[in-house]
């Protein structure tokens, strides 16, 4: 097959890595992709959301089947317009992407079927949404409806905190359009698990899980980010509640989306929170997690592009996942500043250096070639991940490679996998 994946992040070139590794991939390309990228499938400058320009790309390089990484152009309807277009695709229709792209809709849909999670209320007004909150109390969650890159989330501590989310996201329009809509839920307390499952209709099998570090920095402080590190497996999920959070969170809405008139066909994405009252969901993505993708293609066993074409191609039950018995951990170094400002253009060095350490790959994430030398072009910058026998063991050889990179303008936590590692003693 000829096969096109589309995006320039770290789960774009770990869904590359692994794709390319395919008997079946004949010529892997990748829009708009990055150097990383580069060294694995040819890169063509064709932006992730420019839905002419990558049906038009498919089509004049004969694509057989593409692979959406990142959830705008979903939500956009890409992968309608692919399969107008007779073009087989990994992700769901634009109405079924709609699950990420309104946080609104996915709460009233995990009430119409049932699925378990936080109580909620939706406000497109602030001053009724600050009443609620008066009302209420805290500590309470504030989300901004629509996509923000995941950084929409503020865990308010106290009703002060939650005014100032209000005003931040309806008020300032610090995510634009995403923020006129707020849903105010519950704050659930436990460990979260992002926990994945290949759809196709009202069909669904498993596909991995791990832990994500949502804070910027060690312990779990500091702001909100798109993920710092992961890991998997997760010793939270044993065999018992991950039968349990797929008849209970997956299987509900893959039928209520398909009872809705939006069949949903890609990888739904739960973000789990485990409380004392069992599993909850916090969150439905319509793609792969980044960078938990980076986790997940690094312990996966068998063949990712038959996984994913069986799923597009309404043959997922013909296949059965099958994971490496290692650990995987991936750290994430990030440009000093982020998730707030921060300077782009540093140069990155000594990559080969850590790539050589044994069960080490280096996954670029917001790199570019500028003058011949890699520089840092966004917030999360690399996903250095390793396999190792435990988790320990690969947070072991993560962190020996991290060491090698020489890269003044960046930073990372320093402890990803620390609740794991503290669980096995």
């Amino acid at each position: 097959m000829k096969v096109l994946v589309v995006g320039s992040g770290g789960r774009e070139h770990a869904l590359c890595w692994a794709i390319a590794k395919s008997l079946r991939c004949d010529r892997l390309y990748c829009a708009p992709g990055n150097p990383g990228i580069a060294e694995i499938a040819e890169c063509v400058e064709v932006g992730a959301e420019d839905l002419d320009g990558l049906v038009g790309l498919a089509r004049e390089r004969a694509v057989d089947f593409v692979v959406v990484g990142p959830e705008a152009p979903l939500v956009a309807g890409l992968a309608d317009r692919l399969r107008e277009s007779g073009i087989a695709v990994f992700g769901p229709s634009a109405a079924a992407a709609e699950i990420e792209g309104s946080k609104a809709l996915m709460k009233d849909l995990c009430a119409k079927y049932n699925v378990p999670t936080a109580d909620y209320a939706v406000f497109d007004e602030p001053d009724a949404a600050k009443e609620y909150i008066r009302a209420h109390g805290a500590p309470i969650v504030v989300k901004a409806s629509g996509l923000a890159a995941g950084k929409g989330v503020t865990v308010c501590h106290n009703v002060n905190e939650a005014y100032a989310a209000i005003d931040h996201m309806m008020t300032e329009q610090a995510f634009g359009a995403s923020g006129d809509e707020v849903v105010i839920e519950q704050c659930m307390t436990g460990e979260e698990v992002s926990f994945f499952a290949l759809v196709d209709g009202a069909a669904a099998v498993f596909f991995g899980a791990c832990q994500d570090h949502k804070a910027r920095d060690d312990g779990d402080k500091g702001p909100n980010t798109g993920g710092m590190g992961a890991y998997a497996p997760t010793p939270l999920l044993a065999p018992a509640l991950e039968r349990q959070i797929m008849d209970t969170c997956i299987l509900p809405m893959a039928r209520g989306l398909a009872a809705e008139g939006r069949p949903f066909r890609g990888v739904l994405f739960a973000g789990i929170m485990m409380t004392a009252a069992g599993p909850r969901v916090l969150e439905y993505n319509a793609r792969f997690g980044d960078p938990e993708c980076q986790v997940l293609m690094t312990r996966l066993k068998s063949d990712a592009l038959e996984a994913l074409y069986a799923c597009a191609t309404g043959k997922l039950n013909a296949i059965k996942p099958a994971w490496r018995d290692e650990a995987a951990l991936v750290v994430v170094m990030a440009a000093k500043g982020y998730p707030g400002s921060y300077e782009k253009g540093t140069e990155i060095a000594g990559l080969d250096a850590a790539a050589a350490l044994k069960d080490v790959t280096v996954f670029h994430a917001g790199t570019k070639r500028q003058n011949g030398a890699l520089v840092a072009s966004g917030g999360r910058v690399l996903g250095v991940t390793a396999l190792g026998a435990t988790v320990a063991d690969a947070q072991k050889k993560a962190y020996a490679a991290v060491d090698r990179v020489r890269w003044p303008g960046g930073f990372c936590r320093r402890d990803i996998g620390w609740r794991a590692i503290a669980r096995a003693g």
